[in-house]
């Protein structure tokens, strides 16, 4: 009996070795970035700071593009038909051409042979959530007025005011809020998270990093998240 007791203990050492860093890691990172909720003031004042930051961004410019391609984290390719709501998406070996209009539409390939089998629809639907998180990186200030959301201003400690968005339908996690941090002309800087995903609220992402596409859209590169960062990359924009 002696032999399994020790396979006991060394296994359990094994996960104690593994495990406590990270849990001792991740109730730091809590106890420092986790913020509740933010009560915010639903009012015309909301309304018009929502527009200024559409102003800022040149919201026409956006609204006249109807096509836009881009790399996200250098894992997922996107061709976006705008103009006919169909995005074609890329990863690893897969090609999804999704209708966002009828997904029932959408169809699905591997090493460019069309996936009949029932196993296309679980990647329609991956693609789908994919497009929907990295399409929220690219273009997240534009929907600050889709249908299902909620706009409040929030005052912050140092007298400054922020923009509260709360999407209460639509995309892969309704409920999700995002406090928009902006510069003085209204353009975003920052924004932070309540999001299903995150186990910590509160968390901050930049939106420093700006470019302008050949349709006049603003369009972000890179965002930084904590110690991380993703690029958005072979970033193509036009009308």
């Amino acid at each position: 009996m002696a032999k399994p007791k020790k396979i006991l203990k060394i296994v359990v050492g094994i996960i104690v070795f593994f495990t406590l860093p990270s849990l001792l890691l991740f109730g730091f990172v809590y106890l420092k970035y986790n913020e509740d909720l933010p009560t915010g003031i639903k009012s015309e004042q909301a309304e018009l700071l929502a527009t200024k930051m559409l102003d800022a961004l040149d919201h026409e410019a956006y609204k006249n593009t109807s096509y836009l391609e881009w790399t996200f984290d250098k894992r997922h390719h996107y061709k976006w038909n705008k103009a006919k709501n169909t995005c074609e998406v890329y990863w690893k070996a897969y090609k999804i051409n999704l209708d966002l209009s009828d997904t029932s539409k959408s169809e699905a390939f591997q090493n460019k042979q069309k996936i009949e089998d029932p196993s296309s629809q679980k990647l329609i639907e991956k693609a789908i959530s994919f497009f929907n998180n990295d399409s929220f990186w690219l273009v997240a200030p534009y929907k600050v007025f889709d249908a299902g959301t909620e706009r409040s201003i929030v005052t912050l400690e140092d007298g400054t005011e922020a923009l509260l968005v709360t999407y209460t339908s639509g995309g892969t996690t309704p409920g999700d809020s995002y406090l928009w941090h902006l510069d003085a002309s209204g353009k975003p800087t920052s924004f932070q998270m309540w999001v299903d995903i995150l186990p910590i609220n509160g968390l901050k992402a930049s939106w420093s990093d700006w470019t302008i596409a050949e349709s006049g859209a603003q369009l972000p590169t890179f965002h930084k998240f904590m110690i991380f960062g993703f690029e958005i990359t072979d970033l193509l924009g036009r009308e």
